[in-house]
């Protein structure tokens, strides 16, 4: 088998394209004034009061394939937005479903890191992203 052979990672203007086809419009470009910026570090945590979103805690970072959105979801705080974020290393929804290598995930789920722990940006580990609530890339 040569390197030619071998799958490509989508890059993230192939996700883009993926996910405004699903959507049916363009992902928001214009970074909303106070939210976490592209790059940030964070966990993604679970909710304390169910069994989710996700099965662990994990690491990723903010991505600058679509900026922040407000979340729009009955059960969204006021104020809250949806982040996508880049994960660490590929991860499974609390449903078993995944694994995902990102997600757009909402605002109350992160927990921004340090910035002295943030390292350079790594690529974003190869496998499938998924939705926050259910954006996810696979």
């Amino acid at each position: 088998m040569t390197d030619d052979s071998l799958p490509s990672r989508p890059s993230r203007d192939d996700d883009r394209r993926a996910v405004e086809h699903v959507l049916g419009r363009p992902l928001a470009q214009s970074w909303p004034a106070g939210a976490l910026p592209p790059g940030s570090r964070v966990t993604v945590v679970r909710d304390p009061d169910r069994d989710g979103p996700w099965q662990v805690e994990f690491r990723g970072t903010i991505d600058a394939m679509g900026a922040p959105e407000p979340n729009e979801h009955a059960q969204a705080l006021g104020g809250e937005l949806l982040y996508w974020v880049a994960f660490d290393a590929p991860q499974h929804d609390c449903d078993g479903q995944g694994p995902y290598r990102k997600a757009q995930i909402w605002g109350r789920y992160l927990r921004p890191e340090p910035d002295a722990e943030r390292p350079d940006p790594a690529p974003a580990p190869e496998g499938p992203t998924a939705p926050a609530g259910r954006t996810r890339l696979s």
